[in-house]
């Protein structure tokens, strides 16, 4: 039996959820049970492709044989074992048996090594099953209630099943949750700004379990009704995750959202995956990205870049935020435009400060070469590790009005939610709105010369020029434990510099 709406998979998909809850903690869940709704998708699909092949070659037999020996004829080769259907009939050493399945899996299919292989379903802690075969048994029987094959469930109703379970599991994870998901609604705003065409290539250096890329990628399948029209070249999918766990979710996400894309493992700051020589990185049409707010990054990352990414300025050691936007622009071609999500500090950080400091200056250069297209002020308690609001700032390489940054307040754009707010379609839509139609609304929005921006001290806040209900400007705690951080490193080096100087002159 297939599923033609979305309400009914994600009760299905939590029903299955549910079969496990209380012997494993909710973050957890998504390590079990995504791996066995992907294997599920495999296998469904794997059968529908082989009754295909069947009416060709003659018979199963005849299919099953040429398959085996030319497994490019389907999308993904499954051995026997593998298959759901052998599966849904385990009724003994189950956590083995799927184990030793998503090995078998990988075996015949290198491209979903460290994907769906990362969890032993048979795994122990304490002496005890984390998972007994009779709770594993249980979750396969409410697998096994539909059909994910290519006529049961559309890609993109699967695919959307699969992140309400991100988002599921989001809302159990606490802080952990913003390491790999970024709230659905964010995403697809940042997908509206972004507004692919036909052919585009996107990147996401700290990809999660791929969000972005998704909702970028589903703007564009809404916007070119490109599921039907085979004429429209699709846009082209890039990502870095530097956990294994998470760009296991990434990989499975793109595959459900059959998706042209592809995933690498590693750390894009340290070791960036696509280059296009050994000291410069490849060149994107879009970029996209919800880096993890104020990283700790050792300075040395700056000082020896190969890459020359940070000719704007280093940023400071106990935060890496204008370090991850240098390293997404420099992955911009000529022509590119990318959209981050930041802590709100990372926009207003440093201004009005006698002296230097190393995020208003960095924010200068950008400003000053008007690359600055945008900020948006998002609502509070959206995402799942903050309860702060973040902003997304959009930098683009083509702007079309020159010497010009839109401001949009959206801090009361949203409806309330348990456990987060969020942003409704209508929105989605207002915000997104104003940013492609460069509108200016009272309460909401205001366009400002670049030279206002240097007057405020390259102060961009959308609540410093868009006023609503008498905003208070006072610094946050965080904001100020950076400043504080940021002032003494530069004293350390003024101490080190003095200390230079007095050795020099004998003292």
């Amino acid at each position: 039996m297939g599923i033609k709406d979305i309400k009914t998979l994600e009760n299905w998909l939590w029903d299955a959820a549910c079969t496990i809850r209380g012997p494993v903690d909710a973050p957890k869940y998504k390590d079990y049970i995504l791996p066995l709704i992907f294997v599920k998708r495999l296998s469904d699909v794997f059968e529908d492709e082989l009754k295909a092949h069947a009416k060709e070659f003659g018979d199963r037999e005849a299919a099953e044989q040429i398959i085996e020996d030319d497994p490019d004829l389907v999308r993904v080769y499954l051995p026997e074992e593998a298959r759901w259907e052998h599966l849904a009939k385990t009724s003994t050493n189950v956590g083995e048996a799927l184990t030793d399945a998503v090995r078998a899996i990988v075996r015949h299919n290198d491209k979903l090594s460290g994907v769906i292989d990362i969890v032993d379903f048979n795994a122990t802690t304490a002496g005890q099953r984390i998972i007994s075969d009779d709770q594993l048994k249980a979750l396969i029987q409410v697998l096994n209630k539909y059909r994910l094959g290519l006529n049961d469930v559309e890609p993109d109703i699967l695919g959307r099943a699969y992140e309400y379970l991100l988002r599921k599991f989001a809302e159990g994870s606490g802080q952990s949750a913003g390491e790999f998901y970024t709230p659905k609604e964010v995403a697809i705003l940042m997908g509206h700004m972004l507004d692919p065409e036909p052919g585009m290539t996107v990147y996401d250096p700290c990809v999660g379990s791929a969000g972005l890329l998704v909702k970028t990628f589903l703007r564009f399948i809404e916007k070119y009704d490109a599921r039907k029209n085979t004429h429209t070249e699709w846009i082209h999918c890039y990502g870095q995750e530097q956990q294994p766990s998470t760009y296991a979710l990434a990989k499975m996400n793109l595959f459900l959202h059959d998706m042209d894309g592809e995933i690498k493992l590693g750390d894009s700051m340290r070791r960036p995956a696509f280059l296009d020589s050994d000291t410069s990185l490849r060149k994107f049409d879009l970029v996209t990205a919800n880096p993890m707010w104020n990283q700790d990054f050792d300075q040395a990352i700056y000082e020896n870049d190969p890459y020359g990414r940070f000719g704007y300025g280093f940023a400071p050691g106990n935060t890496a935020d204008w370090a991850w936007v240098q390293h997404m622009y420099h992955s911009l071609n000529s022509k590119g435009k990318m959209a981050v999500v930041l802590d709100t500090g990372a926009v207003s950080r440093g201004s009005g400060n006698t002296g230097k400091n190393k995020e208003r200056d960095i924010r200068k250069e950008f400003v000053d070469c008007d690359l600055v297209e945008a900020v948006i002020l998002l609502p509070e308690n959206l995402f799942y590790n903050t309860t702060a609001p973040g902003i997304i700032m959009v930098i683009n390489n083509a702007k079309k009005k020159k010497d010009k940054i839109l401001l949009i307040n959206a801090s009361k754009h949203f409806e309330k939610g348990r456990p987060k707010n969020f942003l409704s379609e209508k929105h989605i839509k207002e915000v997104s709105g104003l940013y492609l139609k460069w509108k200016e609304k009272e309460g909401t929005s205001k366009i400002i010369e670049k030279d206002e921006a240097a007057q405020n001290d390259y102060n961009l806040s959308p609540s410093r020029y868009v006023q609503q209900n008498g905003n208070d400007q006072t610094l946050p705690p965080q904001d100020a434990v950076v400043l504080l951080r940021e002032a003494e490193e530069e004293n350390d080096l003024a101490d080190k510099h003095l200390k230079r100087t007095l050795e020099k002159l004998g003292l």
